[in-house]
């Protein structure tokens, strides 16, 4: 599907799949990507770090977001930056679909 130049809702973009995470990326480019996310209910992604900041918008549920030991409580409309090299995990609280948009130095 070409996304380029057309009024898109973000939260039909990805379906939820039980049990599982899903992943749609909506622009991979040398300087950054726009990636779009669901989770189900319990799921999600492990402590780790990454080489630069992330931009995370929640569009959908909830979310446990923690960043170096610190856990915050992100829902639909809301949005979180994780900052470069600092631990940071994640958990659907309830069912969550997410932006994240990563942007290279």
């Amino acid at each position: 599907m070409d996304l380029i130049g057309k009024a898109l809702t973000m939260n039909e973009l990805v379906a939820y799949s039980d049990g599982s995470v899903v992943s749609k990326t909506l622009i991979d480019k040398k300087i950054g990507t726009l990636t779009l996310f669901s989770f189900d209910a319990g799921q999600g992604l492990s402590e780790h770090t990454a080489p630069y900041d992330a931009f995370v918008q929640v569009v959908d549920g909830e979310a446990e977001i923690t960043i170096n030991g610190t856990p915050h409580t992100v829902g639909c409309g809301q949005m979180i930056i994780m900052p470069a090299h600092v631990p940071h995990e994640l958990k659907a609280v309830k069912p969550f679909k997410m932006l994240l948009v990563m942007i290279r130095a």
